[in-house]
């Protein structure tokens, strides 16, 4: 009886305190500035929330000048909705990611670049629907427009070619600013998935292009080379020439990148993951509690956390 009486004196004060609240209002003038910080997928899904948030984002081309599109929505855009997000800038855009997006064509992105003929920043790695010959005509038809330091990622494209790549080469030389030809561009392994990150930030260590003829293998890979200061190869004058090279034809260790097949010295360690580790980022990571192997950065969620404790078991332990 005491309960019935409790519970019906929280739902008297719920009234009262719901009768008293003001009615909902607009959203308050701070989101709006955090709205061109948001990835693609919370920015379309903001534009749902209420009116006041979709007419912001329809009367505001700033937040549509870099169109990043990754997981959830990458399996999910064609054609026809890339069109329709990019159209969002009224043909100013500037950067666009299209990673792993396996449904789009050579038309759809030439479509998007003779609206867009501006952008600089160019990335379609994994996007397998894409052909060298469409990379190439979409490269010339930026170069057509734009003078702007142009970046292309382009790894995954099937069928790529050294001509191919040299054709690309020519075509993004034209563009380039005699400040930025003076630089010298490396390629780290470890920093090969960092435009996720700084997608809108310009990097200019970095290579143009994400992709060239490996050395020793004369495949078009991604070719990477070793950190200063860190690879012991770099302090041998009669190995330097095989330091640079693919993922296949040199393995490199997934932390700090530095290759770890010294002929004289094995210098990996095993991970819970499938990645290499050299032995001095191995006895930096935490380890399993039961098999003592750790697991890179790049994979660490695959860890299960255990609650009596502060150590974790890795997948195959669990």
């Amino acid at each position: 009886m005491d309960m019935e009486i409790l519970h019906t004196e929280d739902k008297k004060l719920l009234r009262e305190v719901t009768s008293q609240s003001s009615p909902p209002g607009p959203p308050h003038e701070a989101i709006f500035l955090v709205l061109s910080r948001l990835p693609l997928f919370e920015l379309l899904t903001m534009s749902l929330v209420c009116k006041s948030l979709k007419d912001a984002l329809v009367d505001d081309i700033l937040v549509w000048l870099d169109i990043f599109i990754d997981k959830p929505l990458n399996f999910r855009v064609s054609d026809r909705i890339l069109m329709e997000i990019t159209s969002k800038a009224s043909g100013r855009l500037k950067s666009l990611a299209l990673i792993n997006c396996l449904r789009i064509t050579d038309d759809g992105l030439q479509a998007v670049i003779a609206n867009n003929p501006l952008i600089n920043q160019l990335y379609v790695p994994g996007c397998t629907s894409l052909t060298a010959e469409g990379i190439i005509r979409v490269v010339e038809m930026l170069v057509e427009h734009s003078r702007k330091p142009m970046r292309l990622k382009i790894n995954g494209i099937y069928n790529l070619n050294s001509e191919h790549l040299d054709t690309i080469h020519t075509l993004i030389q034209f563009n380039q600013t005699q400040k930025k030809q003076t630089k010298q561009m490396y390629n780290f392994y470890h920093n090969r998935h960092q435009y996720l990150l700084n997608f809108k930030e310009e990097n200019e260590t970095n290579p143009d292009i994400d992709i060239d003829t490996c050395p020793n293998c004369s495949e078009v890979r991604m070719v990477f080379d070793c950190p200063e200061q860190m690879c012991r190869r770099k302090r041998k004058p009669n190995l330097l020439s095989v330091c640079r090279g693919c993922q296949f034809c040199i393995p490199r260790c997934e932390e700090c990148g530095r290759c770890v097949t010294d002929p004289e010295e094995r210098d990996d360690a095993e991970a819970a993951c499938n990645d290499i580790l050299c032995m001095e980022c191995w006895l930096q990571l935490p380890k399993c509690n039961f098999c003592n192997k750790p697991y890179c950065n790049l994979h660490v969620q695959q860890k299960h956390s255990l609650s009596e404790s502060s150590g974790f078991l890795c997948e195959a332990c669990n």
